[in-house]
């Protein structure tokens, strides 16, 4: 089972949930950018949630199935279409041989699609995941984005793969994308680096998203951040949502590609949850920062996972018709 790469769009790249327990080494864990949008997708599908997608950044994508197979576009909508005909996203689909699919413009929030496939994407492990981390080359196909004329192969996808054909997720389960949803944060580990002052701004002021985006962190720009030391330290551990403030005092979300180590103070860390609804924002876009506790943090993860788990009754549902 395998699919032919016509148009590539502007950056798409094969993901699954990431490589864990390779940060003492230096190597990123390269999750996906939207970690919520890819487990829906495979859980409707029958797969495992950590099967390797296509993570979609914007549109332009034509792909040539070679085989028959199910798939299901989740995430920012691209105004999917099947041989010409559009087609719902959050949908999963039947597909055949010579089936041509392609990702169109944006349409409503977001700009980060998953397009996940019966079996996963089979490309080889690298460190135990399949993601692709494309400043070392390593992982997802050839360490790279994909280009025209790659032919990208399939998992072997589990019995009764055919029966998910039409299932579809519930609004209400979708991650949400509402604009004026603050970003989630809680204090980070040199939060006593800044000034009262600097720490209501961080909290209460407005910040636009930049051009200087990408999977390794988001550049916010607004009011300075004031602070009280040197924005410099001894580099010490990131982890994905870190919030680093360099001397220009705006903030800097690291995000699924960002570095192991640095050395600016961080005053605060994203939740996993807003870190997802981040990289769905575009150049130009406004967001806001709300303080919560780690045990509200988790609780945004535990209500996704209540939800994943309704998914997953409905397709066992589904499947049984």
């Amino acid at each position: 089972m395998s699919f032919l790469v016509g148009k590539p769009g502007l950056f798409t790249i094969v993901q699954d949930l990431g490589r864990w327990g390779h940060q003492f080494r230096g190597i990123p864990v390269s999750e996906p950018m939207d970690q919520f949008s890819l487990r829906i997708g495979n859980v409707l599908l029958g797969n495992d949630q950590n099967d390797a997608a296509l993570e979609v950044a914007l549109p332009g994508l034509e792909i040539v199935m070679l085989s028959e197979g199910c798939l299901i576009l989740t995430g920012a909508n691209l105004n999917m279409r099947i041989d010409g005909a559009p087609v719902d996203a959050w949908t999963v689909h039947r597909v055949c041989a010579g089936s041509r699919v392609s990702a169109g413009a944006l349409s409503g929030d977001g700009c980060r699609s998953y397009l996940c496939f019966s079996g996963g994407i089979d490309v080889p492990l690298v460190m135990g995941s399949r993601s692709t981390y494309t400043k070392a080359r390593i992982g997802g196909y050839q360490g790279r984005a994909l280009k025209p004329g790659d032919i990208v192969h399939l998992c072997e996808p589990r019995p009764l793969w055919r029966r998910a054909a039409g299932l579809s997720c519930p609004p209400d389960l979708r991650p949400t994308r509402h604009r004026g949803e603050p970003l989630y944060a809680m204090d980070g580990p040199q939060a006593d680096a800044f000034t009262e002052e600097g720490i209501r701004t961080f909290y209460g002021a407005p910040f636009t998203v930049t051009n200087e985006i990408d999977r390794m962190g988001y550049r916010l720009d607004g009011s300075e951040i004031e602070r009280r030391k040197s924005p410099d330290i001894i580099s010490d551990g990131i982890v994905h949502g870190s919030v680093q403030v360099p001397g220009q005092g705006r903030p800097i979300v690291m995000m699924s590609d960002c570095q192991t180590t640095g050395g600016y103070t961080k005053i605060a860390v994203v939740s996993a949850w807003s870190a997802a609804q981040l990289a769905q924002r575009l150049p130009g876009e406004t967001v806001r920062f709300e303080r919560v506790t780690e045990k509200e943090a988790a609780g945004y993860l535990q209500r996704f996972d209540r939800d994943l788990e309704t998914i997953d009754q409905m397709r066992a549902t589904h499947r049984s018709r």
